[in-house]
């Protein structure tokens, strides 16, 4: 079964792909590059929601379409913040990416292009993270002036350690599917990913 909820502009945000055992979520803006819009953000919550009160689902795979994953927050609408709802912000996604690290079914990012900014903090709360090979990770942030709210500074620096983290963190340069591997920040990568993923989660349930 498949559940789409639409916004203003009457295209898909997500799409949910329900196969029990599994839930595939999957961002669905890839002329935008997948941006974790407020949105976005209301949708995935409201899906994550329901899916962790389902007996019947065991994993939840993320993943994104055509060479995106996510490309984190809405610049535009970052423009717009003030401090207090900066902070508001920030909160929100800290707490829903919480909810993604704190389910009870295991959750995994299918990385299937891009995955930048907020869209890594939300691979790095998952279980697990398997990309495509030609994947492309980056916290570029700083050359923004700004750096992510969203908890990757403490779950970044857990999987490849402190001093690549800050490199990451620092630079803004980008990393491929090859490095993301080698350096631990993903499983393992593989090609289709979703298709991969979904044997991996297969052979556990």
């Amino acid at each position: 079964m498949t559940v789409e909820q639409r916004d203003a502009d009457a295209s898909p945000v997500i799409v949910v792909d329900e196969r029990p055992p599994l839930a595939i979520i999957r961002f669905n803006r890839p002329a935008e590059r997948n941006p974790l819009s407020i949105t976005t953000l209301e949708h995935l919550d409201s899906h994550l929601s329901s899916l962790t009160l389902r007996s019947d689902i065991q994993a939840i795979i993320f993943t994104g379409t055509d060479d995106v994953f996510a490309s984190g927050a809405d610049i535009r609408e970052l423009r717009g913040l003030t401090p207090t709802s900066a902070l508001e912000f920030a909160r929100r996604g800290q707490k829903l990416f919480r909810k993604i690290s704190d389910a009870r079914q295991l959750t995994i990012a299918a990385i299937n292009g891009y995955c930048m900014g907020g869209g890594l903090d939300l691979a790095l709360s998952c279980d697990l993270r398997y990309a495509s090979p030609d994947a492309v990770f980056a916290h570029p942030g700083a050359r923004l002036g700004i750096i992510t709210g969203w908890g990757g500074t403490q779950r970044l620096p857990r999987l490849v350690g402190m001093s690549r983290a800050l490199e990451i963190l620092l630079t803004g340069r980008r990393i491929s599917g090859k490095e993301a591997l080698e350096i631990g920040l993903v499983n393992q990568t593989g090609e289709p990913v979703l298709d991969y993923a979904c044997q991996v989660a297969g052979k556990l349930f």
